[in-house]
């Protein structure tokens, strides 16, 4: 039966092979994602502190209102006002706290201008430390930012590869990134246009009610063969 894997075959396994075969057919489907938007590494980093939380068109129309204030660089930002800051982050969302994040990751930056001579660990372990940024964050900043080989798990991850039947439960954040690192090369491009390519692939097809027919992944879908067996009934998968 080949890579077209039915629900009664052999179950899949979270191998290398498997993710690598996964991504392809992503890749194949949706074609290359050039993520992550931003002029300036300063600019991800902004991005992942507002994208928590909201529409990425939201964190556009924020970083916009920096850019018109000449403000999108950490000196810029710290010199500006609190209430200033945080209407200027409106357009994203809870603009009060993202910007007291904002602004402890600013003065984190400035006051270790030496971070690209960090090892990963150590970067990550600092960036943990800052106020408001937590794995998936720290990790957005480590890849798309500074370009370091770490794997971003979201909830469009855990819901795509659940299904797949490759997740089960909910393991931790730290114990699901450390699956795909061990079995994925260490590989900043392959991380990089792996993660868009789940969260786009999330985004437009496998949904909270997926739209089955019109996956690439369909062939090999666990979450797929249930919803045939159980035409009609509502997606109970709502956790993610």
């Amino acid at each position: 039966m080949g890579w077209k894997r039915s629900r009664q075959a052999r179950a899949l396994k979270f191998t290398r092979t498997v993710l690598k075969r996964i991504y392809q057919e992503l890749l194949d489907h949706h074609g290359p994602q050039h993520w992550w938007p931003g002029d300036s590494p300063f600019e991800v980093m902004v991005g992942a502190v507002l994208t928590q939380n909201t529409a990425w068109v939201n964190v556009e129309r924020a970083i916009h209102n920096l850019k018109s204030r000449d403000a999108l660089d950490p000196q810029a930002i710290l010199r500006l006002g609190q209430a200033e800051l945080a209407d200027l982050l409106r357009p994203s969302g809870y603009f009060n706290v993202k910007a007291r994040r904002l602004r402890a990751l600013c003065e984190f930056l400035e006051e270790n201008p030496d971070l690209e001579s960090l090892g990963d660990a150590t970067l990550r372990d600092c960036l943990l430390a800052v106020h408001g940024i937590g794995p998936e964050t720290a990790d957005d900043i480590l890849l798309y930012a500074f370009e370091r080989p770490v794997f971003v798990i979201d909830s469009y991850t855990r819901r795509l590869f659940s299904r797949l039947g490759l997740v089960e439960g909910a393991p931790g954040y730290e114990a699901l990134r450390m699956r795909f690192e061990r079995a994925l090369p260490a590989d900043v491009g392959l991380f990089n246009e792996y993660h868009a390519l789940i969260d786009h692939h999330a985004k437009q097809v496998c949904r909270p009610q997926p739209e089955c027919l019109n996956c690439c992944l369909n062939g090999l879908c666990q979450y797929k063969d249930e919803i045939q067996r159980n035409s009609g009934s509502v997606d109970s998968d709502q956790r993610f």
